[in-house]
């Protein structure tokens, strides 16, 4: 539908131009179409447009008049086209509507500050790749210097993963005050996901509790990396120790518990495939140059640690983030 108006402005433009030939015409005419996409005007209408604009200027010959109908047959399939790509612009727009809400959501389902420790520093890093990460993380504080990490890794990204995010979020806070022990929760959510996830959608994770007073860290592994911890009294970083089956893959897994304790000096580190499987150049991270970087940082405190570590992952893979990367330091002080 053609808006009022807009065949007049035509012809006093068509006029202006054939009176004048002002390149400054041209722009207005420019500035026109601009405008005419907007209203979603197709081709074949700005033809029809143009053949009455002439009509009205004078007369026009009758095989200029007759041209016009083989045009307007011509540029129908680029109507089509446009009335197309009008359309995916608009469920783009919707879809980035809904990208943001869930981004939102999203954020709002983590922390929003690292609760404070004496004897335990704590470090996160946490970037995601598009709008919406498919990393998840928790930091929860609880009574008698005690503390539940969460760090997990949700397949996909997108809408999907934020939804399973709040899904997890949920049913960690309905059994948190419980305490249930790092085994238990697993066995809880690994359910939940399995239950109430497309088949094809997995979590892996690591969830874990740490005791201020005792210094240790007591944690089950569910398909996820287990992380590395490092021992001041021998200057080196080990692996963590856990395996287990990814949440939602079977309905009935149950999961080892594990505990490591820290050292003044000691340093844990739990971390996502986005870490582990970065791409340097045309080669993937190898484990023992990946270990050979946290050595550097060592010394620093355990936020310098992972902002160190991402800074100089992020500079070898040229400032390009193929993957989630999230990564938390605990630090015994």
């Amino acid at each position: 539908m053609m808006p009022r108006g807009i065949e007049e402005e035509y012809i006093r433009l068509l006029r202006d131009y054939l009176t004048g030939q002002g390149e400054d015409k041209l722009y207005d005419a420019q500035q026109l179409g601009k405008w005419m996409l907007q209203q979603d005007i197709s081709p074949e209408e700005m033809i029809d447009l143009h053949g009455r604009a002439l009509e009205h200027l004078g007369d026009v010959p009758e095989f200029v008049r007759a041209s016009f109908s083989v045009l307007t047959e011509v540029m129908i399939e680029y109507g089509n086209e446009h009335r197309a790509v009008t359309t995916l612009r608009s469920k783009h727009k919707q879809l980035q509507s809904e990208m943001a809400v869930a981004s939102a959501m999203q954020k709002s389902l983590l922390p929003r500050e690292l609760p404070v420790f004496p004897g335990v520093e704590i470090g996160l890093v946490s970037v995601a790749a598009k709008q919406i990460s498919g990393d998840f993380y928790d930091i929860v504080a609880h009574d008698n210097g005690r503390f539940c990490l969460t760090i997990a890794d949700i397949t996909g990204k997108g809408i999907s993963a934020a939804m399973c995010m709040s899904m997890l979020k949920y049913a960690m806070e309905s059994l948190g005050e419980m305490l249930p022990g790092p085994g238990e929760m697993l066995r809880h959510l690994n359910r939940v996901v399995e239950r109430n996830t497309d088949p094809s959608m997995f979590v892996t994770m690591v969830y874990g509790c740490y005791d201020t007073n005792r210094h240790s860290f007591r944690y089950a592994v569910a398909g996820h990396e287990p992380g590395f911890v490092y021992r001041a009294r021998d200057g080196r970083f080990y692996d963590m120790e856990g395996q287990g089956r990814a949440l939602g893959i079977c309905n009935d897994c149950s999961y080892v518990e594990r505990e490591v304790r820290l050292e003044v000096g000691d340093v844990l580190m739990l971390l996502t495939d986005g870490v582990t499987e970065r791409k340097i150049d045309r080669d993937y991270l190898q484990r023992d140059e990946l270990v050979a970087y946290l050595e550097a940082e060592v010394g620093a405190s355990a936020q310098a640690m992972a902002d160190g570590l991402y800074s100089k992952l992020l500079a070898l893979s040229r400032f390009e983030l193929s993957d989630d990367y999230t990564m938390i330091v605990l630090r015994r002080t």
